[in-house]
């Protein structure tokens, strides 16, 4: 330990010698500020110069950005940069601006030279409104104030869906109604005139395996619904439920009067297959297949002397028949409305079950219908700074300047003070912003009498049972404020009801300023929720007046 002692004594005592030597080598830098008036007009431009005169050795960083709230740096030139002697001589002029009439003060600028900072004077400059003429030019009425609707993703994703459904919907009518498809072989043989008919299916059973299976009951039953429906079709009697004896009777009766031209031995092969049919149905009887191949062929050749024997139909039956091929269209495609109907609502059922069960009932039901505040969060924020000393936050809505005036002996106290504001009774949702400014620079103002004047301030607009809680706040810059947070039962103006609602007050005091946020809105509304949290997350100050 002694001998680190005695190392470090001469090299410490060279270190501070040394920088005696600079120190007396260097020169201090010489800052300063002017401009070229202190009195504009709105929009117009003043110069703001800065002089630094220092080493040629040294680094000078001047500032940059909007450095100069509340005017407004239009334009920063280039350094210029002379040698004086030894040194050099940096200028650096600022061109600023303001649009709105009043005293504004120019703040101080930090310019830090090899990493140390200086700080310039601060000034107020004058800004004056732009005469107007009201002799030689004609004057006009305010125009109104113009609702401009910002670009909502809200609103395309909800047109997408809706052509997307379109889309659905358009290609489920044309593939289930529109588009011609292939008919089965019911439907085919069903428009096919009744002989046609009764022959395709005599054909079909034929190649059937009814007889090869030994299942001569379906076979046999088959083949008598096949005859039966082609007598009802063709001879228009009442076949299919006749039994037996009472069809063929039907059939000598209509022979026996003229209308069917059929030999009696035709009549006795088909009675013979009819008593057959029963007894294989009724009775379990069974027959050779050579036999009821027979039978099949029979029938058919009833079926074609049937058809040959009855004349040729009238132009009063054609339009029947084509009637009724009309009304098996009709109800084919009633039945394809039907089912794309049901298939449609099952599909949209099934659609709006999922989304509950995904997002739950309350997002479904405000996606469908929706809700002002979900409007509001789902739409294009607004990112602005408001006041001076400035609050910079996002909303759904750019606030707007309200006009107030202070009591006489609030003036005294106050230098300036703006406010900003933003009310949807809809949506049931209010936001206050206010920047102050003292005339005292040192005085530092009174955060409980300042939340004690607020929450006068709500009840007075109608809130009652107002439950506080306070709690520090910090915002993106760092900047440490206070948070008074509650609920109340807030009065709906012009109805004579109230509702629950939350409030917000949130509050930063520094000396010479106040700045304040203001924000109510309904309880147990979720967006209106959301809508606060993600004002509060982007809220920043700048304190330094």
């Amino acid at each position: 330990m002694t001998i680190r002692t005695s190392i470090w004594t001469p090299i410490a005592a060279l270190l501070f010698l040394l920088q005696g030597q600079v120190a007396q080598a260097q020169q201090a830098p010489v800052i300063r500020t002017s401009v070229d008036t202190a009195n504009i007009r709105i929009g117009e431009q003043l110069r703001f110069t800065v002089a630094v005169e220092a080493d040629t050795t040294a680094q000078v960083i001047f500032p940059e950005g909007q450095t100069f709230s509340p005017l407004e740096t239009v334009e920063a030139l280039k350094t210029d940069t002379t040698r004086k002697d030894n040194r050099y001589l940096l200028l650096k002029t600022y061109a600023l601006t303001q649009f709105d009439s009043g005293y504004y003060l120019l703040p101080s600028q930090r310019i830090e030279v090899d990493g140390r900072g200086y700080f310039t004077d601060s000034l107020f400059v004058s800004v004056a409104t732009v005469p107007v003429d009201t002799v030689n030019q004609k004057m006009y009425d305010i125009k109104p104030l113009e609702t401009v609707e910002g670009r909502s993703w809200g609103w395309i994703k909800t047109i997408g869906w809706v052509l997307l459904g379109l889309v659905v919907v358009a290609a489920a009518v044309y593939f289930l109604l529109l588009r011609k498809k292939p008919l089965t072989d019911a439907e085919a043989q069903a428009l096919l005139p009744p002989f046609e008919r009764a022959m395709v299916q005599l054909r079909q059973l034929e190649q059937s395996r009814y007889l090869i299976q030994d299942e001569f009951k379906q076979y046999y039953t088959e083949l008598t619904d096949i005859v039966r429906s082609y007598l009802e079709d063709e001879v228009h009697v009442s076949a299919m439920e006749s039994t037996t004896s009472e069809l063929i009777t039907k059939l000598e009766m209509l022979r026996d009067a003229g209308q069917l031209n059929l030999e009696p031995q035709t009549l006795a092969q088909f009675k013979g297959i009819l008593e057959t049919a029963d007894l294989v149905k009724f009775a379990k009887s069974k027959r050779p297949v050579s036999e009821a191949e027979q039978d099949r062929k029979v029938v058919e050749l009833l079926v074609v002397k049937t058809h040959d024997a009855l004349p040729e139909p009238t132009e009063e039956e054609l339009l029947e028949q084509e009637a009724y091929r009309e009304n098996l269209r009709a109800e084919r495609r009633r039945k394809r409305v039907w089912i794309s109907a049901a298939a449609a609502g099952v599909a949209l059922l099934l659609a709006l079950g999922g989304a509950i069960g995904y997002y739950g009932y309350r997002p479904v039901r405000d996606t469908l219908i929706g809700t002002p505040t979900k409007s509001l969060l789902e739409g294009e924020w607004v990112s602005s700074s408001y006041g001076f000393p400035p609050i910079l936050l996002q909303t759904p809505e750019v606030l707007l300047r309200k006009e107030v005036t202070l009591p006489p002996e609030v003036q005294e106290a106050v230098y300036s003070t703006n406010i900003f504001g933003y009310d949807n009774p809809r949506a049931r949702l209010s936001i206050m912003v206010q920047s102050t400014v003292l005339n005292n620079q040192e005085a530092v103002p009174d955060i409980d009498q300042t939340i004690e004047a607020v929450l006068q301030q709500l009840e007075a607009s109608g809130a009652r049972n107002i439950i506080t809680k306070q709690d520090p706040v910090k915002t993106l810059s760092g900047a440490e404020g206070i948070k008074v947070y509650g609920s109340a039962r807030f009065e709906i103006p012009d109805s004579g009801d109230a509702l629950d609602g939350k409030y917000q007050i949130l509050l930063f005091a520094t000396k010479g300023s106040l700045q304040q946020v203001v924000i109510t809105w309904e309880d147990e509304d979720p967006y209106a929720q959301e809508i606060v949290d993600r004002i509060v997350q982007s809220l920043d100050v700048k304190t330094e007046v």
